[in-house]
Protein backbone atom coordinates (compact mmCIF):
# COMPACT_ATOMS: atom_id res chain seq x y z
CA UNK A 1 0.00 0.00 0.00
CA UNK A 2 1.43 3.14 -0.80
CA UNK A 3 1.62 6.19 1.65
CA UNK A 4 2.22 8.68 -1.39
CA UNK A 5 -0.89 11.26 -1.19
CA UNK A 6 -1.98 10.96 -4.56
CA UNK A 7 -3.82 13.61 -7.17
CA UNK A 8 -7.05 11.28 -6.94
CA UNK A 9 -7.28 8.79 -4.26
CA UNK A 10 -9.67 6.37 -6.52
CA UNK A 11 -6.65 6.48 -9.07
CA UNK A 12 -3.64 4.09 -8.40
CA UNK A 13 -1.45 5.71 -11.10
CA UNK A 14 1.78 3.16 -12.45
CA UNK A 15 4.86 4.00 -11.67
CA UNK A 16 6.87 6.00 -13.67
CA UNK A 17 10.93 4.52 -13.89
CA UNK A 18 12.35 6.52 -16.76
CA UNK A 19 12.41 8.40 -19.75
CA UNK A 20 14.13 9.31 -22.98
CA UNK A 21 13.61 11.85 -25.58
CA UNK A 22 9.77 12.04 -25.87
CA UNK A 23 8.62 9.15 -24.35
CA UNK A 24 7.64 7.83 -20.59
CA UNK A 25 8.15 4.60 -19.65
CA UNK A 26 6.10 2.37 -16.41
CA UNK A 27 7.84 0.09 -14.69
CA UNK A 28 6.00 -2.51 -16.76
CA UNK A 29 7.59 -1.28 -19.63
CA UNK A 30 4.91 0.85 -21.38
CA UNK A 31 5.75 3.38 -23.53
CA UNK A 32 4.02 6.81 -23.31
CA UNK A 33 3.92 9.69 -26.05
CA UNK A 34 4.42 12.54 -23.80
CA UNK A 35 2.28 14.61 -25.80
CA UNK A 36 1.66 17.40 -23.00
CA UNK A 37 5.26 17.42 -21.59
CA UNK A 38 3.52 16.56 -18.19
CA UNK A 39 1.78 20.14 -17.76
CA UNK A 40 3.92 22.36 -20.33
CA UNK A 41 6.73 21.68 -18.49
CA UNK A 42 9.48 19.49 -20.62
CA UNK A 43 10.32 21.46 -23.46
CA UNK A 44 13.28 19.53 -23.35
CA UNK A 45 12.62 15.89 -23.28
CA UNK A 46 13.52 13.57 -21.15
CA UNK A 47 17.10 11.97 -20.34
CA UNK A 48 18.94 15.35 -21.65
CA UNK A 49 22.83 14.62 -21.19
CA UNK A 50 23.63 18.14 -21.05
CA UNK A 51 20.72 19.65 -18.23
CA UNK A 52 21.68 16.16 -16.37
CA UNK A 53 25.10 16.74 -16.50
CA UNK A 54 25.13 20.65 -15.43
CA UNK A 55 23.04 19.28 -12.30
CA UNK A 56 25.59 16.68 -11.30
CA UNK A 57 28.25 19.17 -11.59
CA UNK A 58 26.14 21.58 -9.31
CA UNK A 59 25.34 19.18 -6.43
CA UNK A 60 28.84 17.79 -6.39
CA UNK A 61 30.31 21.79 -6.64
CA UNK A 62 27.41 23.42 -4.01
CA UNK A 63 23.82 21.90 -3.24
CA UNK A 64 22.06 24.67 -0.99
CA UNK A 65 23.28 28.15 0.52
CA UNK A 66 20.41 30.40 1.58
CA UNK A 67 19.86 33.82 -0.13
CA UNK A 68 19.33 35.64 3.37
CA UNK A 69 23.00 34.85 3.55
CA UNK A 70 25.05 33.85 0.35
CA UNK A 71 23.73 33.99 -3.66
CA UNK A 72 25.31 31.36 -6.18
CA UNK A 73 27.23 31.77 -9.61
CA UNK A 74 24.31 29.80 -10.86
CA UNK A 75 21.57 32.35 -10.23
CA UNK A 76 23.40 35.31 -11.16
CA UNK A 77 24.58 33.95 -14.93
CA UNK A 78 20.83 32.36 -15.13
CA UNK A 79 19.37 36.19 -14.02
CA UNK A 80 21.76 37.59 -16.87
CA UNK A 81 20.79 35.13 -19.38
CA UNK A 82 17.31 36.00 -18.60
CA UNK A 83 17.62 39.73 -19.08
CA UNK A 84 20.06 39.62 -21.73
CA UNK A 85 16.96 38.66 -23.90
CA UNK A 86 14.02 39.82 -22.12
CA UNK A 87 11.56 42.02 -23.23
CA UNK A 88 11.37 45.93 -22.63
CA UNK A 89 12.85 47.18 -19.45
CA UNK A 90 13.01 43.97 -17.13
CA UNK A 91 15.95 44.22 -15.25
CA UNK A 92 15.51 41.87 -12.69
CA UNK A 93 15.24 38.30 -11.65
CA UNK A 94 13.65 37.15 -8.32
CA UNK A 95 13.88 33.52 -8.49
CA UNK A 96 11.36 30.77 -7.01
CA UNK A 97 10.57 27.14 -6.58
CA UNK A 98 7.44 27.16 -9.26
CA UNK A 99 4.56 28.65 -11.21
CA UNK A 100 2.34 29.61 -8.14
CA UNK A 101 5.21 31.15 -6.09
CA UNK A 102 6.31 33.08 -9.12
CA UNK A 103 2.89 34.81 -9.45
CA UNK A 104 2.31 35.07 -5.89
CA UNK A 105 5.84 37.24 -5.30
CA UNK A 106 4.27 39.60 -8.19
CA UNK A 107 0.72 40.24 -7.25
CA UNK A 108 2.68 40.89 -3.22
CA UNK A 109 5.76 43.16 -5.40
CA UNK A 110 2.77 45.17 -7.32
CA UNK A 111 1.15 46.43 -3.37
CA UNK A 112 4.50 46.62 -2.23
CA UNK A 113 5.64 48.86 -5.15
CA UNK A 114 2.07 50.94 -4.41
CA UNK A 115 2.98 50.94 -0.62
CA UNK A 116 6.88 52.55 -1.04
CA UNK A 117 5.77 55.06 -4.03
CA UNK A 118 3.49 55.97 -1.17
CA UNK A 119 0.09 55.39 -2.82
CA UNK A 120 -1.50 52.11 -0.68
CA UNK A 121 -4.52 53.25 -1.61
CA UNK A 122 -3.64 51.13 -5.23
CA UNK A 123 -4.99 47.82 -3.86
CA UNK A 124 -7.02 46.18 -6.62
CA UNK A 125 -5.84 43.79 -8.53
CA UNK A 126 -7.61 43.01 -11.60
CA UNK A 127 -7.72 39.70 -13.54
CA UNK A 128 -9.85 37.43 -16.44
CA UNK A 129 -12.11 34.71 -16.19
CA UNK A 130 -10.94 31.36 -17.09
CA UNK A 131 -7.85 32.11 -16.61
CA UNK A 132 -5.04 30.21 -14.15
CA UNK A 133 -2.41 32.08 -11.88
CA UNK A 134 -1.89 28.85 -9.58
CA UNK A 135 -2.73 27.07 -6.63
CA UNK A 136 -1.74 29.17 -3.72
CA UNK A 137 -4.44 31.44 -2.14
CA UNK A 138 -2.99 34.41 -3.75
CA UNK A 139 -2.53 32.94 -6.88
CA UNK A 140 -5.98 31.04 -6.94
CA UNK A 141 -7.51 34.23 -6.68
CA UNK A 142 -6.18 35.94 -9.14
CA UNK A 143 -7.05 32.94 -11.59
CA UNK A 144 -10.35 32.75 -13.09
CA UNK A 145 -10.67 28.88 -12.97
CA UNK A 146 -14.22 28.12 -11.13
CA UNK A 147 -13.95 24.69 -11.01
CA UNK A 148 -10.43 25.31 -8.94
CA UNK A 149 -11.47 27.98 -6.79
CA UNK A 150 -14.95 26.42 -5.65
CA UNK A 151 -14.11 24.97 -2.37
CA UNK A 152 -11.90 27.44 -1.31
CA UNK A 153 -14.33 30.78 -1.95
CA UNK A 154 -14.12 31.94 1.95
CA UNK A 155 -10.71 31.97 2.21
CA UNK A 156 -9.94 33.68 -1.22
CA UNK A 157 -9.05 37.17 -1.96
CA UNK A 158 -10.79 39.89 -3.25
CA UNK A 159 -9.73 40.04 -7.01
CA UNK A 160 -12.09 41.65 -9.64
CA UNK A 161 -12.52 39.51 -12.77
CA UNK A 162 -13.33 40.92 -16.47
CA UNK A 163 -13.70 38.51 -19.81
CA UNK A 164 -11.12 36.80 -21.45
CA UNK A 165 -10.25 37.42 -25.54
CA UNK A 166 -11.53 34.25 -26.40
CA UNK A 167 -12.72 35.00 -30.02
CA UNK A 168 -14.33 31.64 -30.37
CA UNK A 169 -17.70 32.05 -28.25
CA UNK A 170 -17.20 35.88 -27.83
CA UNK A 171 -16.66 37.48 -30.52
CA UNK A 172 -19.74 38.75 -32.17
CA UNK A 173 -21.09 37.81 -35.70
CA UNK A 174 -19.95 39.59 -38.12
CA UNK A 175 -17.76 42.00 -35.41
CA UNK A 176 -13.73 42.08 -37.17
CA UNK A 177 -10.84 40.68 -35.16
CA UNK A 178 -9.76 43.74 -34.35
CA UNK A 179 -12.78 44.99 -33.49
CA UNK A 180 -13.18 42.25 -31.11
CA UNK A 181 -10.40 42.74 -29.41
CA UNK A 182 -10.73 46.52 -28.26
CA UNK A 183 -14.05 45.65 -27.08
CA UNK A 184 -12.25 42.88 -25.28
CA UNK A 185 -9.95 45.00 -23.92
CA UNK A 186 -12.37 47.84 -22.81
CA UNK A 187 -13.57 45.59 -19.98
CA UNK A 188 -10.30 46.39 -17.74
CA UNK A 189 -10.70 50.29 -18.86
CA UNK A 190 -14.38 49.99 -17.56
CA UNK A 191 -13.27 47.95 -14.62
CA UNK A 192 -10.73 50.39 -13.66
CA UNK A 193 -13.11 53.84 -13.50
CA UNK A 194 -15.86 51.16 -11.93
CA UNK A 195 -12.98 50.61 -9.15
CA UNK A 196 -11.48 54.11 -8.92
CA UNK A 197 -8.50 54.45 -11.17
CA UNK A 198 -6.41 55.35 -7.75
CA UNK A 199 -7.23 52.11 -5.88
CA UNK A 200 -6.04 49.63 -9.11
CA UNK A 201 -2.12 48.06 -8.50
CA UNK A 202 -2.21 45.76 -11.47
CA UNK A 203 -4.14 43.50 -14.19
CA UNK A 204 -2.59 40.18 -14.19
CA UNK A 205 -2.87 37.72 -18.05
CA UNK A 206 -1.59 34.92 -19.58
CA UNK A 207 -0.04 36.23 -23.29
CA UNK A 208 -1.57 32.70 -24.50
CA UNK A 209 -4.35 31.27 -21.83
CA UNK A 210 -3.62 27.03 -20.76
CA UNK A 211 -5.02 24.60 -18.83
CA UNK A 212 -8.18 26.37 -17.87
CA UNK A 213 -9.16 27.75 -21.79
CA UNK A 214 -7.05 25.62 -23.82
CA UNK A 215 -3.91 27.30 -25.88
CA UNK A 216 -6.01 30.52 -26.26
CA UNK A 217 -4.02 33.52 -27.72
CA UNK A 218 -5.29 36.86 -27.57
CA UNK A 219 -6.34 38.20 -31.24
CA UNK A 220 -3.73 41.02 -32.61
CA UNK A 221 -3.89 43.90 -30.81
CA UNK A 222 -5.50 43.27 -27.50
CA UNK A 223 -2.46 43.02 -25.26
CA UNK A 224 -1.16 46.36 -27.27
CA UNK A 225 -4.61 48.62 -26.17
CA UNK A 226 -4.15 46.53 -22.41
CA UNK A 227 -0.93 48.05 -22.46
CA UNK A 228 -1.87 50.94 -23.49
CA UNK A 229 -4.58 51.15 -20.49
CA UNK A 230 -2.15 50.60 -18.06
CA UNK A 231 -0.13 53.12 -18.82
CA UNK A 232 -2.28 55.94 -18.92
CA UNK A 233 -3.95 54.57 -15.20
CA UNK A 234 -0.33 53.98 -13.76
CA UNK A 235 -1.51 50.29 -13.51
CA UNK A 236 1.30 47.84 -13.51
CA UNK A 237 0.85 45.02 -16.31
CA UNK A 238 1.53 41.51 -15.19
CA UNK A 239 1.99 38.64 -17.66
CA UNK A 240 1.98 35.32 -16.20
CA UNK A 241 4.23 33.14 -19.03
CA UNK A 242 4.35 30.27 -16.43
CA UNK A 243 2.57 27.40 -19.06
CA UNK A 244 3.10 29.74 -22.36
CA UNK A 245 6.81 31.05 -22.16
CA UNK A 246 10.07 30.13 -22.50
CA UNK A 247 10.05 29.07 -26.24
CA UNK A 248 6.74 27.00 -25.67
CA UNK A 249 4.67 29.54 -28.39
CA UNK A 250 7.21 29.89 -30.52
CA UNK A 251 9.18 32.89 -28.85
CA UNK A 252 11.30 32.99 -25.93
CA UNK A 253 9.01 35.05 -23.78
CA UNK A 254 5.45 34.64 -25.17
CA UNK A 255 4.53 38.55 -24.98
CA UNK A 256 7.15 39.48 -27.92
CA UNK A 257 4.52 37.72 -30.50
CA UNK A 258 2.49 40.54 -28.80
CA UNK A 259 4.39 43.20 -29.60
CA UNK A 260 4.31 44.35 -25.70
CA UNK A 261 6.08 44.17 -22.92
CA UNK A 262 5.07 44.02 -19.68
CA UNK A 263 5.91 45.71 -15.74
CA UNK A 264 6.50 41.97 -14.40
CA UNK A 265 6.42 38.71 -15.48
CA UNK A 266 6.66 35.33 -14.46
CA UNK A 267 7.86 32.04 -16.05
CA UNK A 268 8.36 28.33 -14.70
CA UNK A 269 8.00 25.05 -16.13
CA UNK A 270 9.81 25.55 -19.10
CA UNK A 271 12.31 26.97 -17.57
CA UNK A 272 13.83 23.92 -15.54
CA UNK A 273 11.89 21.78 -18.31
CA UNK A 274 11.16 19.19 -15.21
CA UNK A 275 14.76 18.67 -14.59
CA UNK A 276 14.89 20.91 -11.28
CA UNK A 277 11.95 22.98 -10.17
CA UNK A 278 12.17 26.62 -10.69
CA UNK A 279 10.24 29.49 -11.52
CA UNK A 280 11.18 33.08 -11.86
CA UNK A 281 9.39 36.56 -11.34
CA UNK A 282 11.62 39.14 -13.74
CA UNK A 283 10.67 43.01 -13.19
CA UNK A 284 11.08 45.99 -14.46
CA UNK A 285 14.24 48.91 -13.59
CA UNK A 286 11.59 51.47 -12.09
CA UNK A 287 9.80 48.53 -10.21
CA UNK A 288 13.37 47.74 -8.53
CA UNK A 289 14.36 51.07 -8.12
CA UNK A 290 11.61 51.89 -6.24
CA UNK A 291 12.12 49.05 -3.59
CA UNK A 292 16.20 49.56 -3.93
CA UNK A 293 15.36 53.74 -2.78
CA UNK A 294 12.71 52.86 -0.25
CA UNK A 295 12.91 50.05 2.27
CA UNK A 296 15.59 48.37 0.27
CA UNK A 297 13.66 45.12 1.07
CA UNK A 298 10.74 43.01 -0.21
CA UNK A 299 8.95 41.58 2.51
CA UNK A 300 8.73 38.07 0.47
CA UNK A 301 10.96 34.89 0.29
CA UNK A 302 10.97 31.02 0.74
CA UNK A 303 13.60 28.92 1.45
CA UNK A 304 14.69 27.50 -1.76
CA UNK A 305 14.79 31.25 -3.12
CA UNK A 306 17.16 30.96 -5.92
CA UNK A 307 18.76 27.58 -4.97
CA UNK A 308 21.71 26.50 -6.93
CA UNK A 309 20.97 23.38 -8.42
CA UNK A 310 17.84 24.41 -9.35
CA UNK A 311 19.57 27.56 -11.39
CA UNK A 312 22.38 25.22 -12.98
CA UNK A 313 19.72 23.29 -14.64
CA UNK A 314 17.50 26.76 -15.96
CA UNK A 315 20.98 27.75 -16.96
CA UNK A 316 21.57 24.53 -18.76
CA UNK A 317 17.68 24.87 -20.06
CA UNK A 318 17.97 28.27 -21.47
CA UNK A 319 21.07 27.94 -23.06
CA UNK A 320 20.13 24.80 -24.78
CA UNK A 321 17.15 26.85 -26.06
CA UNK A 322 18.86 29.63 -27.55
CA UNK A 323 22.46 27.60 -28.60
CA UNK A 324 20.09 24.97 -30.49
CA UNK A 325 17.73 27.12 -32.16
CA UNK A 326 15.12 25.28 -30.18
CA UNK A 327 12.74 28.65 -29.91
CA UNK A 328 12.82 28.38 -33.54
CA UNK A 329 12.08 24.52 -33.78
CA UNK A 330 8.95 25.01 -31.42
CA UNK A 331 7.51 27.28 -33.88
CA UNK A 332 8.02 25.14 -36.79
CA UNK A 333 6.74 22.10 -35.19
CA UNK A 334 4.04 24.10 -33.87
CA UNK A 335 2.95 24.25 -37.37
CA UNK A 336 3.69 21.07 -38.16
CA UNK A 337 1.62 19.85 -35.54
CA UNK A 338 -1.61 22.54 -36.09
CA UNK A 339 -1.67 21.37 -39.73
CA UNK A 340 -1.90 17.67 -38.46
CA UNK A 341 -4.80 18.74 -36.33
CA UNK A 342 -6.55 20.34 -38.98
CA UNK A 343 -6.63 17.39 -41.42
CA UNK A 344 -7.32 15.01 -39.07
CA UNK A 345 -10.04 17.12 -37.06
CA UNK A 346 -10.71 20.12 -38.83
CA UNK A 347 -14.33 18.20 -40.64
CA UNK A 348 -14.76 16.35 -37.38
CA UNK A 349 -18.66 17.08 -36.19
CA UNK A 350 -17.56 17.52 -32.54
CA UNK A 351 -14.21 19.37 -32.46
CA UNK A 352 -15.35 23.09 -32.82
CA UNK A 353 -12.00 24.76 -32.62
CA UNK A 354 -8.25 24.44 -33.28
CA UNK A 355 -5.99 27.00 -31.85
CA UNK A 356 -2.69 27.62 -30.54
CA UNK A 357 0.51 28.87 -30.98
CA UNK A 358 3.68 27.47 -31.63
CA UNK A 359 4.07 23.66 -29.75
CA UNK A 360 1.26 25.26 -27.64
CA UNK A 361 -1.99 24.17 -29.00
CA UNK A 362 -5.93 23.20 -28.22
CA UNK A 363 -8.45 21.39 -29.22
CA UNK A 364 -12.10 22.46 -28.01
CA UNK A 365 -15.03 19.75 -28.31
CA UNK A 366 -18.42 20.84 -28.76
CA UNK A 367 -21.54 18.55 -29.04
CA UNK A 368 -22.65 20.64 -32.64
CA UNK A 369 -20.52 22.31 -34.18
CA UNK A 370 -23.03 25.55 -35.81
CA UNK A 371 -24.22 26.20 -33.02
CA UNK A 372 -20.90 25.81 -30.88
CA UNK A 373 -22.76 24.15 -27.68
CA UNK A 374 -21.00 22.61 -25.20
CA UNK A 375 -20.86 18.31 -23.82
CA UNK A 376 -23.72 17.91 -21.34
CA UNK A 377 -21.00 18.25 -18.06
CA UNK A 378 -22.22 15.21 -17.02
CA UNK A 379 -20.86 13.02 -19.71
CA UNK A 380 -16.88 13.69 -18.15
CA UNK A 381 -15.59 13.99 -21.29
CA UNK A 382 -12.55 15.02 -20.74
CA UNK A 383 -11.66 12.66 -18.36
CA UNK A 384 -12.66 9.95 -20.68
CA UNK A 385 -10.27 11.33 -23.31
CA UNK A 386 -7.77 11.50 -20.74
CA UNK A 387 -7.74 7.92 -19.78
CA UNK A 388 -8.76 6.49 -23.28
CA UNK A 389 -5.30 8.51 -24.67
CA UNK A 390 -3.42 6.91 -21.33
CA UNK A 391 -4.41 3.58 -22.24
CA UNK A 392 -3.46 4.46 -25.81
CA UNK A 393 0.33 5.39 -25.11
CA UNK A 394 -0.58 8.85 -25.38
CA UNK A 395 -0.32 11.42 -22.14
CA UNK A 396 -2.24 14.49 -23.30
CA UNK A 397 -3.89 17.35 -20.84
CA UNK A 398 -7.68 17.38 -21.17
CA UNK A 399 -9.87 19.72 -18.96
CA UNK A 400 -13.23 20.21 -18.67
CA UNK A 401 -14.83 23.20 -17.89
CA UNK A 402 -14.01 25.45 -20.85
CA UNK A 403 -16.24 28.03 -21.08
CA UNK A 404 -17.23 28.73 -17.48
CA UNK A 405 -15.83 26.24 -14.86
CA UNK A 406 -18.25 23.87 -15.41
CA UNK A 407 -19.30 23.27 -18.99
CA UNK A 408 -16.91 22.85 -21.93
CA UNK A 409 -13.96 20.44 -22.72
CA UNK A 410 -11.12 20.91 -24.40
CA UNK A 411 -7.36 18.98 -25.29
CA UNK A 412 -4.59 20.71 -24.50
CA UNK A 413 -1.00 19.74 -26.08
CA UNK A 414 2.53 20.99 -25.30
CA UNK A 415 4.80 18.30 -26.51
CA UNK A 416 8.80 18.81 -26.31
CA UNK A 417 10.22 20.76 -28.78
CA UNK A 418 12.51 17.94 -29.91
CA UNK A 419 9.52 16.06 -31.50
CA UNK A 420 9.58 15.11 -34.68
CA UNK A 421 7.43 14.97 -37.49
CA UNK A 422 6.60 10.78 -37.14
CA UNK A 423 5.61 11.73 -33.62
CA UNK A 424 3.40 14.06 -34.82
CA UNK A 425 1.63 11.79 -36.58
CA UNK A 426 1.59 9.05 -33.47
CA UNK A 427 0.40 12.15 -31.47
CA UNK A 428 -2.68 12.65 -33.89
CA UNK A 429 -3.05 9.09 -34.84
CA UNK A 430 -3.43 8.16 -30.56
CA UNK A 431 -5.59 11.20 -30.00
CA UNK A 432 -7.70 10.02 -32.90
CA UNK A 433 -8.79 6.91 -31.35
CA UNK A 434 -8.59 8.15 -28.12
CA UNK A 435 -11.84 10.55 -29.49
CA UNK A 436 -13.19 7.96 -31.66
CA UNK A 437 -13.01 5.24 -28.43
CA UNK A 438 -15.15 8.13 -26.30
CA UNK A 439 -17.20 9.56 -29.39
CA UNK A 440 -18.03 6.87 -31.63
Amino acid sequence: MSHVFPRHCRVDPPIALRGEGCYLYDASGKAYLDGSGGAAVSCLGHGDADVIAAVQAQVAQLAFAHTGFLTSQPAEDLADLLIAHAPGDLDRVYFVSGGSEATEAAIKLARQYFVEKGQPERRHLIARRQSYHGNTIGALSAGGNALRKRPFAPLLVEVSHIAPCYEYTLRAEGESAADYGLRAAQELEDEILRLGPQTVMAFMAEPVVGATLGAVPAVQGYFKRIREICDQYGVLLILDEVMCGMGRTGHLFACEADGIAPDILCIAKGLGAGYQPIGAMLCSGEVYACIEAGSGFFQHGHTYVGHPVAAAAGLAVVRKLLDHGLVARSAAQGEALAAALREAFGQHPHVGDIRGRGLFQGIELVAERESKAPFDPALGLAGRIKAAAFEAGLICYPMPGTRDGRQGDHILLAPPFIIEDAQIGELVSKLRDAIEAVLP
